[in-house]
C-alpha cells in the first residue's frame, strides 16, 4: 500500500504543481500585468464565466510548470534506484509534453469549471467553498490525464483521498506564508 501512495503522490504532483504555478504567477512581478482573463470578461445570466482570477497568464504557467515537472520526474527516475523501484509506471517511455500538458490543464479547467458554478451561485472568489475546492483539479487532472494514462480503480481512489486531505494542508501553509487570505 505505502508503494501505491508513493506513486500516486509523485504520479499526481504535476496536477498540484500546475495549480500552485496559476496561483503563484500572479505574484511574479514581472508578468503580473499579463493577466487576461480566461473568459475575456464574457458574462452568463449577467455574471461572469470565471472572473478575473482565472487568467491565461495563469493556465500558461500553470501547464509549463507541470511539464518541467514531468522532465525533473523522469531525470529522477532515471538516476534514482528507489524512485524507479516505487514507480508502478515506466517513466522513460512517457511524453513530457503530452503528460505535463494534460495534467495541468486538466486540473486547471477543473478548477475553473468550479469558478463557474461558483460565480452563478454569488459566492465571492477566494471564498471557501467545501468540498469543491478540494476535488476540482483532482477531477480535471485525473479526467485529462485518463486519455494518456490508465491507473487501477485501487490507484485512482488513493490518489483522490491523498490529494482530497493535501488541499487543506497546501491551503494553509500558504495561509501561514501569507499568501492566502484565509486558511479554509
Amino acid at each position: 500500500m505505502i508503494k501505491i501512495l508513493f506513486f500516486v503522490f509523485w504520479f499526481f504532483t504535476l496536477a498540484g504543481v500546475a495549480n500552485i504555478g496559476a496561483f503563484f504567477s500572479g505574484k511574479i512581478p514581472f508578468i503580473r500585468n499579463f493577466s487576461y482573463p480566461v473568459d475575456m470578461g464574457l458574462t452568463y445570466r449577467k455574471k461572469r464565466i470565471f472572473g478575473d482570477n482565472k487568467t491565461i497568464r495563469g493556465f500558461v504557467c500553470g501547464i509549463f510548470l507541470s511539464i518541467l515537472t514531468v522532465y525533473l520526474q523522469i531525470f529522477l527516475y532515471q538516476h534514482i534506484s528507489f524512485i524507479r523501484n516505487s514507480m508502478l509506471l515506466n517513466y522513460t517511455t512517457i511524453n513530457p509534453i503530452i503528460f505535463g500538458g494534460l495534467s495541468g490543464f486538466g486540473a486547471l479547467l477543473g478548477d475553473s469549471i468550479k469558478s463557474y458554478f461558483k460565480r452563478q451561485l454569488d459566492i465571492q472568489p477566494g471564498a471557501s467553498w467545501f468540498p469543491f475546492d478540494q476535488v476540482d483539479y483532482i477531477f480535471g487532472g485525473i479526467f485529462f490525464i485518463s486519455f494518456y494514462i490508465r491507473l487501477t480503480y485501487l490507484e485512482y481512489i488513493a490518489l483522490f483521498l491523498m490529494w482530497f486531505l493535501l488541499h487543506p494542508l497546501t491551503t494553509l501553509l500558504g495561509y501561514l506564508f501569507k499568501l492566502k487570505d484565509s486558511p479554509l
